[in-house]
């Protein structure tokens, strides 16, 4: 009797669909074209290029102030002032476009911030009445603008 269920077991199981056939093997999924890296991007890389010379000019005039008592004149303050102007247009820019690719989230939302602390550090500079405030500012602004850079070029993180 045993040998009869395992025959009409066998019989059941060798007529199903699909029996005797290899397993069907699993389709790869089709990767999508990875996009281009942030930090790799044009628009990204001229952004970082920006703010890398912002941040040597600032040095060079943390450098100048050496311990002045009073607040000193910066030389080409006036052009550094519109390169300012022009990063902050520029990292809003790349706020939107993050925006409209509907990727790197956090990214865009630093990049908005910079694009609305820029002009904030340009100010302090600007009031500074010392020497002493003069560098601190600058500092501040040196900090932002290393942000800037860094932020853009870090490796991308894994998702969560």
């Amino acid at each position: 009797m045993s040998c009869d269920v395992a025959i009409a077991a066998y019989i059941l199981f060798a007529s199903a669909p699909g029996a005797g056939a290899a397993p069907a093997q699993p389709i790869p999924a089709v990767a999508a074209a990875a996009p281009t890296p942030v930090g790799k991007d044009p628009f990204f890389m001229d952004i970082v290029a920006r703010a890398g010379g912002l941040k040597t000019q600032v040095e060079a005039y943390r450098t100048a102030l050496g311990s002045s008592v009073t607040a000193i004149a910066l030389n080409g303050f006036d052009d550094f002032t519109a390169r300012i102007g022009q990063l902050s247009t520029l990292d809003q820019q790349g706020h939107v476009i993050l925006a409209a690719r509907g990727t790197d989230g956090d990214l865009k939302c630093i990049l908005h911030g910079i694009s609305q602390d820029l002009p904030l550090k340009l100010a302090a500079v600007v009031a500074a009445k010392t020497g002493h405030d003069q560098d601190l500012a600058l500092r501040d602004m040196a900090y932002l603008l290393n942000d800037n850079v860094e932020v853009i070029t870090a490796p991308p993180a894994p998702p969560v």
